[in-house]
């Protein structure tokens, strides 16, 4: 046994789950302070005066500033209860889908069966677990609704605040932007924690010392978290990139105009689709991955000694690991905004890599802290039908080379999407011969910056598989993740910061202010990229660990790739990413189209929108957007969740085995390419715009040849980054977690082709 008794195990991790929601609400009372008057139609005091004006900046900008907020944040408010109506109803339809097929395996029987694991003991009936996956599939799915609801709302009540409090200087506004990602950080990772505690707390009710049953039954909240979190991140991205592409072609590149001048009809649509795509979706992408990971963990501990001992704590390893990372990111936050002030530019993108760095020194310490307090000194792990002998210092090993891993990838990410390094720098170079060798260019960095995160991720797999058997790799995807409260809050400081200076531009503020919300966004746009980096490597971690929970749940002795039908699964799995990718982006190329067409529309057709005199229709844009995003996130969003339920019916388990394997190896290498040529594109075209060097200024200014080529080549990353790159992690983690939740099902009734063969 573990030193922490069961009691103060419960009361530490719903204490740190709670001082996580508390400090998130404290984060929001200081960014709503500052000052606001007045009334908008959005549900909340929305108008906002600067205090400190400044040259040009008046009380009539200010005024603008809340019209355009208000603007944004009715628009992305509208799309999510839009959308949300339409996952309402899946969420009932699947809940259904995932009873019957549970219900079948024993005939809705209410009788007790014996344990699969522990032998010789009775566990509860199949149909319990049927109920209760159902229940835990509902829970999860509506806690990632709410991430990233309450996510998108404060981004959006915090984008005109951070272009007020540019007026006092770049280290105001970038306390602001931080801040309310904190928020949002906070708030996820403590209602995911939270949660996830009090549901098991609840199903033990039931089910009593039946843990084996309890832990299958919680993995539906897993899947719950990444179903949504695909429509999320799809719906999301084809959003924001339909208006983003039409924006940019139309108005940078033919009408030579800036990125978010207020001419511009898409520029509004644009503005909510970094809301709905990089906070909404990004949040409800990173709920999934702590929510499975966690869960992959749980089920394992279940069936090993923990499980059958019933050692609370031991068993709450991977929870109280959580509770530990809401506390190190708390203390990290306060470097960024009490201990080191931000006086320039140059100091805001080293912050934010601080965070990263502080927050992953004082995990380490917290995790070896709580693997000696939590974990006897010795004991065993299910281990494919073996018992693997481990001790405590191992899962130390384990939760640390994920964290580390993460910390890899981030500064590997950075190194290759930044503009400050000499990838990107080369990116930018090539775009004085065109656009064409921009592209060339920049799909060249994207394959080279898969090489170190795939091998940091293959040492993290070696080395928490050799000293834990499954149970390491789930606990290195929780290490990986123990960070995301911070993660996430540079990660949302991105879209933030990008929001303030497209509502600076928009509201006529001056020329100072506009490079203060440039700098904040140039540094927010490497951090996005990052955030994307840890998303797609603990996917990796989070995918194989729930492949492992699989096939022991399924029954599989071995997966041997020489056979026919674990190979079939294999080739197909591997196809599966490129199969959503082009689905993916044609829907936005598709989406784009029209944008493109009704941007050029109101150019063309509305008197005085060039010169200023009249506004263009938002609205318009913004419903084209919507309308789009919402019917074409269905098919990829369909064939994620169809083909796990296919293969394992009609094919077995062997077949679906190879499909995980397959899509798993494939989606991390082209998710990692995606988003990281999308990000060096952009951030090209930003150097170029930027001209902070001598190289810079010998390319620019805007509307050269040169930084037309870059504004293309930013262009046809947008889907890659925004859209494919990101959704790809939640595909291959989605159907791990999908065919584990079914696996008994599939092993009872699957393979219906090959038994009429």
């Amino acid at each position: 046994m573990g030193v922490l008794s069961e009691g103060f195990t419960e009361v530490l991790i719903l204490v740190a789950s709670l001082v996580g929601i508390g400090f998130a609400l404290f984060q929001w009372f200081l960014v709503s302070k500052v000052r606001v008057s007045g009334e908008s139609g959005s549900g909340y005091s929305d108008r906002l005066i600067g205090e400190e004006e400044e040259g040009v900046d008046n009380l009539d900008a200010s005024l603008k500033c809340a019209e355009i907020q208000n603007a944004i944040s009715i628009g992305a408010t509208s799309f999510l209860f839009t959308e949300y109506k339409y996952l309402s109803i899946f969420m009932g339809v699947f809940g259904a889908i995932i009873f019957l097929f549970l219900g079948s395996v024993k005939g809705f029987s209410t009788k007790s069966e014996p344990c699969t694991y522990s032998k010789g003991n009775l566990c509860k009936p199949a149909l319990a677990n049927a109920i209760f996956s159902t229940i835990a599939f509902l829970l999860g799915a509506l806690t990632s609704v709410l991430s990233g609801f309450l996510g998108m709302k404060i981004a959006t009540y915090a984008n005109a605040r951070t272009t007020l409090q540019a007026r006092k200087g770049v280290g105001k506004a970038f306390i602001t932007a931080f801040r309310s990602g904190a928020v949002m950080g906070f708030l996820l990772s403590a209602n995911g924690l939270l949660v996830l505690y009090v549901s098991i707390n609840l199903f033990k009710l039931y089910y009593g010392d039946d843990w084996e049953g309890l832990y299958e039954s919680i993995t539906g909240y897993g899947l719950g978290g990444s179903s949504m979190a695909l429509f999320g991140r799809v719906g999301g991205g084809i959003y924001t990139k339909a208006a983003d592409v039409g924006a940019d072609l139309v108005g940078k590149v033919e009408r030579n105009i800036p990125e978010d001048d207020p001419r511009n009809p898409a520029v509004i649509a644009d503005n909510v689709g970094d809301n709905v795509g990089d906070i909404a979706g990004m949040g409800s992408d990173l709920f999934g991955s702590y929510a499975e990971s966690s869960c992959a963990a749980l089920f394992v501990a279940s069936i090993s000694q923990f499980g059958i001992n019933h050692d609370y704590t031991a068993m709450s390893y991977p929870l109280i690991i959580s509770a530990m990372g809401i506390i190190v990111c708390l203390v990290t936050t306060l470097f960024a905004t009490d201990l080191f002030e931000i006086k320039n530019v140059s100091e805001i993108e080293p912050s934010l890599k601080r965070q990263l760095v502080i927050s992953t020194i004082l995990m380490t310490a917290g995790i070896a802290i709580v693997s000696f307090l939590a974990l006897p000194s010795e004991f065993t792990l299910f281990d494919f039908g073996t018992d693997k002998l481990v001790k405590n210092w191992h899962l130390f090993f384990c939760v640390a080379i994920g964290l580390w891993a993460g910390l890899v990838i981030g500064y590997t990410t950075e190194y290759y999407t930044s503009n400050a390094y000499s990838p990107v720098q080369d990116v930018a170079d090539s775009c004085r011969t065109g656009a064409a060798t921009n592209v060339i260019f920049g799909l060249a960095l994207g394959y080279k910056s898969v090489i170190i995160p795939i091998f940091a991720i293959a040492i993290a797999i070696y080395v928490s598989f050799s000293m834990a058997a499954m149970y390491g790799i789930a606990m290195a995807a929780l290490g990986m993740l123990s960070t995301i409260s911070t993660c996430l809050a540079i990660d949302a400081y991105g879209p933030i910061s990008d929001n303030a200076g497209g509502i600076a531009e928009m509201a006529g503020m001056s020329h100072k202010i506009r490079e203060r919300t440039d700098a904040l966004d140039a540094a927010g746009n490497t951090t996005a990229a990052i955030g994307k980096g840890f998303a797609i490597g603990s996917a990796a971690l989070v995918s194989l660990a729930l492949f492992g929970a699989f096939v022991s749940r399924a029954g599989i002795k071995a997966v041997d790739v020489l056979t026919p039908k674990v190979f079939i699964g294999l080739i197909i799995g591997a196809m599966l990413p490129y199969w959503f990718s082009a689905m993916t982006m044609k829907s936005v190329g598709s989406a784009a189209l029209k944008m493109v067409e009704e941007v050029r529309r109101q150019f063309n057709t509305i008197p005085g929108l060039m010169e200023g005199r009249v506004k263009p229709d938002y609205a318009n844009c913004v419903k084209i957007s919507t309308d789009a995003s919402l019917r074409e996130m269905i098919p990829p969003g369909a064939l994620v969740m169809l083909t796990p339920l296919i293969a394992g019916t009609f094919f077995g388990v062997e077949t679906l085995a190879g499909v995980l394997a397959g899509s798993l190896v494939s989606g991390v290498q082209i998710a990692i390419s995606a988003s990281n040529t999308g990000g060096a594109w952009d951030n090209a075209k930003k150097y170029i715009e930027a001209g902070v060097s001598e190289h810079a200024r010998s390319l620019g200014p805007k509307g050269s040849d040169p930084h037309k080529a870059a504004v293309i080549g930013d262009t046809v990353g947008d889907p890659l980054k925004d859209t494919s790159g990101p959704s790809l992690n939640i595909l291959i983690k989605l159907m791990a977690v999908e065919s584990l939740v079914f696996a008994p099902f599939f092993a009872t009734h699957g393979g219906l082709l090959f038994k009429l063969l």
